[in-house]
């Protein structure tokens, strides 16, 4: 079909093939003498072109060049295209999950016309000549093609559809992209414009006008002005300056200088020098737009003024055309344009405000807001409490060890039974919102700096979750805080005794939990443990023995004196009962003073042992994943680092 298409177009111009002695006398345009008119780089243009013409062998045919491979014309000479199209690819992919369709479909439109455009013929470059009504851009398309092949007249607008003039075969399928007509694909019609050296692999598309009061032209405009590799903007003295020129076209595709000319069209309507200012106004407005001029052969859109109608500049506007078609870059600039495009667009989503991360600071502060969630120095001090406890009923006299049996059988105002009591009902939620506070300080740290999308993201990370972790950090003070203990029914049941109504994540808790047996930081399944007893303890307790036996001894010696079963003498029964009296609460006190450095260390212990069960809970559901969701905007990045690396805007 599209040899078909191809072989009409031709016909239909009269000029598919044409000799190759075709000079290029339409470039060849005197007014290289200092003449006083404004400096666009013509000269150094003209000079640089006269020396490549000298080095030239014989002019091809269009024939040679039908039948030549084509050549990839897609090398940029500010940088390779090939990997920034890769890494914006890349960019596109990785960020899918993160960004909605909006904020990534200017990226993929850029990919998806790249992939397109480098798929069809390097050989050809696509010039749009876009303008206003009245501009007279179909009269100077004419001018250029050399044959009224565009309509043109006083009815507004004239132009409804794109009209496409190829020099060249091969261009069908740019010209079925534009979704030009066959109806309204030309050639040149025969004289020195189709013979033109320079044009061959030129493809001219008229534009309707942009301004025009039928929506589906200005719809026609906008889309063909994003698929074609360049555009002649053709603007007249009265509209150089209109608004919706600049606004809507000109400055948001200042970053398309290189392939954008400006044309100033009906000179020949001003008077005397007026052309020359209007002509410095019009560069005025567009280094306001932001659109690079190219002067002095720097890199950047050319500006000139030409009348149409009369021919005056239209050989070097051709010429212009010329060395910028051989040149089979256009495609390329105008690719590398749309990738700098989009990156700048992109910029807000993937440029952070300073060095976000979560350092170690914020890391240890989470950890420690989750030990006081979890209410791991509390479980420490019960712990050491149990220690001490523990000694007291081991070394202590007898008697005070009675009264404490006598305090657990649970007659009313035991002080143990008090510590066993219901928790508040306030206890537990105090504690979850104190997990849910330590997850959104840090989540708020991590986030810091990063563009919105991805403090987002890296917030969500964060809160699902944090959704299971207070029971997670439940599960773990039972397991950490009081082995052998199992929860049933949101219920802890320590030993053979329940705590009802506590919660092991809560200080409360894990004290009742102690308090009914269980040993922090011992072996988990089994009878709960009791803390460990130093070595000197049954030599404690065998000195406790001995100063009760002592009691005992002198108490019935005294006894016996009373009831005259024997002899009297008080004092030495007295002594003798007196030092057992006396040496038990020391013994006691000794054993005590004893204690103080091991209880410490075991409260430290499982003090220790419950934060560091936390702290490895929250690593595991918070922090992680939030360090995951940091690396992954490292690598989008990285990547967005590489497409804006060779960015020409500095954008």
């Amino acid at each position: 079909m599209t040899a078909v298409t191809d072989h009409d177009n031709s016909s239909n111009g009269n000029g598919s093939s044409n000799g190759g002695g075709g000079a290029k006398s339409d470039g060849e345009v005197p007014g290289r003498d200092g003449d006083g008119r404004w400096d666009d780089g013509l000269i150094a243009r003209r000079a640089a072109a006269k020396a490549r013409e000298a080095g030239e062998a014989a002019p091809r045919t269009p024939a040679d060049d039908d039948v030549e491979p084509q050549v990839e014309a897609y090398v940029p000479s500010g940088g390779p295209l090939p990997p920034r199209l890769d890494a914006l690819r890349e960019l596109v992919g990785l960020s899918r999950a993160r960004l909605d369709r909006d904020t990534l479909a200017e990226a993929g439109r850029v990919l998806d016309e790249a992939a397109a455009r480098q798929r069809l013929s390097s050989r050809h470059t696509v010039i749009a000549v876009a303008g206003a009504t009245g501009s007279g851009k179909s009269t100077l398309f004419n001018a250029l093609a050399g044959a009224p092949i565009s309509d043109t007249g006083l009815r507004r607008p004239t132009t409804s559809q794109p009209i496409a003039c190829s020099w060249t075969d091969g261009a069908a399928g740019l010209l079925d992209r534009l979704a030009v007509p066959g109806r309204l694909r030309r050639r040149p019609h025969p004289g020195p414009a189709a013979l033109d050296e320079a044009l061959q692999g030129l493809v001219l598309v008229d534009l309707p006008d942009h301004d025009s009061a039928a929506t589906e032209h200005r719809d026609q405009v906008d889309r063909v002005l994003a698929l074609v590799d360049a555009v002649i903007w053709v603007v007249d003295p009265e509209k150089y300056a209109d608004a919706a020129l600049h606004e809507r076209y000109l400055r948001p595709l200042a970053g398309h200088a290189e392939v954008t000319f400006v044309v100033l069209n009906q000179t020949d309507r001003l008077p005397g020098e007026a052309a020359d200012l209007v002509l410095d106004d019009l560069r005025r407005l567009l280094d306001e737009d932001g659109i690079a001029l190219g002067e002095h052969g720097e890199p950047g859109a050319t500006v000139m003024s030409l009348s149409a109608l009369t021919g005056d500049g239209v050989p070097e506007l051709r010429e212009m055309v010329g060395r910028f078609v051989q040149d089979r870059t256009a495609a390329t600039r105008r690719l590398w344009a749309d990738v700098d495009a989009a990156a700048a667009r992109l910029r807000p989503v993937y440029v952070a405000e300073g060095r976000p991360g979560l350092g170690e600071r914020a890391r240890d502060e989470f950890t420690d807001r989750l030990a006081e969630a979890v209410g791991a120095a509390a479980a420490g001090q019960a712990a050491e409490r149990e220690w001490r406890r523990n000694a007291g009923r081991a070394c202590g006299t007898p008697w005070l060890r009675l009264w404490r049996w006598y305090e657990n059988r649970g007659l009313p105002g035991s002080l143990d039974r008090m510590g066993q009591a219901l928790t508040p009902p306030e206890e537990e939620p105090t504690a979850r919102q104190r997990v849910e506070q330590a997850v959104r300080i840090v989540a708020d740290d991590a986030a810091d700096g990063l563009p919105g999308p991805w403090a987002q993201a890296v917030r969500e990370a964060a809160f699902n979750g944090a959704k299971g972790l207070p029971e997670a950090l439940d599960e773990l003070a039972v397991k950490a805080g009081a082995p052998g203990a199992s929860k049933r029914g949101g219920r802890t049941e320590a030993g053979q005794g329940t705590i009802a109504g506590t919660s092991p994540g809560t200080s409360a808790g894990i004290s009742a939990e102690i308090s009914a047996g269980t040993s922090p930081g011992a072996p988990l399944g089994g009878r709960p443990a009791k803390p460990p007893r130093p070595k000197w303890w049954p030599a404690a307790v065998l000195a406790q023995v001995s100063m009760t036996l002592l009691q005992i001894f002198g108490g019935l010696w005294l006894v016996g004196q009373i009831i005259g079963v024997l002899e009297p003498g008080l004092v030495t029964p007295a002594l003798i009962m007196l030092a057992g009296v006396v040496g038990g609460p020391l013994v006691e006190w000794s054993c005590a003073a004893a204690i103080r450095g091991p209880a410490r260390r075991y409260g430290q212990d499982a003090e220790r042992r419950l934060r560091d069960a936390a702290a490895g809970c929250g690593r595991a559901r918070v922090l992680d994943p939030v360090a995951a969701e940091l690396v992954r905007y490292r690598e989008v990045r990285e990547r967005y680092v590489t497409v804006t690396e060779f960015s020409t805007t500095g954008r």
